[in-house]
């Protein structure tokens, strides 16, 4: 599932086609996804203008002049790619329409917009701008990782008590919102830090190092445009590239990137997803 640097990358993508643009029109091909779709959506959504877009967790968030907000969620298989932007930024022309072509926004500059969604556990909805705080996607997450909330006294604190594993703990969206297994595991990583510990049993110090270190990996992917494992691509159909940095995941034994250790990179299971980490260097 797309983690927030594929989301932020997707959002950057799509900011030159939608961006002050109006929706001429919107094709819904179907009542759902994982969940139904709201109320005449396809009709809400046609004439508005896209105000801005802008990136919640790992939701892409489109205002709009209705004062609504369209909520998108990529899903596990989820895609928006871009064809036939006028101003350039985008080369491809309008290719055929595919069969899990679920949601198209035809641009007023040209450009068309297509969700693609072979396995459908991608949502959207319409919300009033006002009450994005209330929306139940929304109201329970923490602080943005990139954000001035995300801070070393707000994770100190929300680790005090934390009898979970450290992996578990920074996989909590109320702790902080938009971090999923690949940037956990090459964070902790960076940061020493066994998967396995117990967060509340991790040093202030060392729990305030994870601040940055979770920071500078989320920004590396980001400048990356995230990373394809499987079914990600960026909004012009490319793929991200931060897979080819990463220190540990999916490298199970593998050696470890530390200078001078000798030892490989371990995988286990936590909670049903795989950790990978080096026993030697993480403690």
């Amino acid at each position: 599932m797309p983690e927030l640097p594929e989301v932020e990358t997707v959002r950057r993508g799509l900011t030159p086609a939608m961006e002050g643009q109006v929706i001429a029109r919107a094709d819904v091909n179907r009542p759902d996804l994982r969940w139904p779709f709201p109320d005449r959506m396809a009709e809400r959504l046609t004439g508005q203008t896209v105000l801005r877009l802008r990136r919640r967790s790992k939701y892409v968030l489109a205002d709009l002049s209705s004062g609504e907000t369209l909520l998108i969620h990529l899903g596990m298989s989820g895609r928006m790619t871009v064809s036939g932007d006028p101003l350039g930024q985008f080369a491809h022309t309008h290719p055929a329409a595919e069969k899990h072509d679920h949601v198209v926004f035809h641009m007023g500059n040209g450009a068309r917009v297509t969700f693609n969604d072979p396995r459908r556990f991608g949502a959207m909805d319409l919300m009033e701008t006002a009450q994005e705080g209330t929306h139940k996607l929304l109201k329970v997450l923490g602080p943005e990782p990139l954000g001035n909330d995300f801070n070393d006294s707000h994770l100190i604190k929300a680790f005090e008590t934390k009898n979970s594993p450290v992996k578990s703990a920074l996989l909590d969206q109320r702790i902080v919102s938009g971090l999923g297994n690949i940037y956990v595991c090459e964070a902790l990583f960076r940061a020493k830090i066994s998967p396995v510990r117990k967060a509340k049993n991790i040093s202030k110090a060392r729990v305030a190092s994870l601040v940055p270190i979770v920071r500078n990996v989320l920004t590396d992917a980001i400048e990356a445009g995230g990373s394809s494992l499987k079914d990600f691509r960026q909004a012009d159909g490319e793929l991200g590239y931060f897979q080819h940095s990463f220190d540990v995941y999916g490298r199970e034994n593998a050696p470890c990137k530390t200078p001078n250790c000798t030892h490989t990179v371990q995988r286990i299971v936590q909670s049903g997803r795989s950790s990978f980490y080096c026993a030697s260097c993480q403690t």
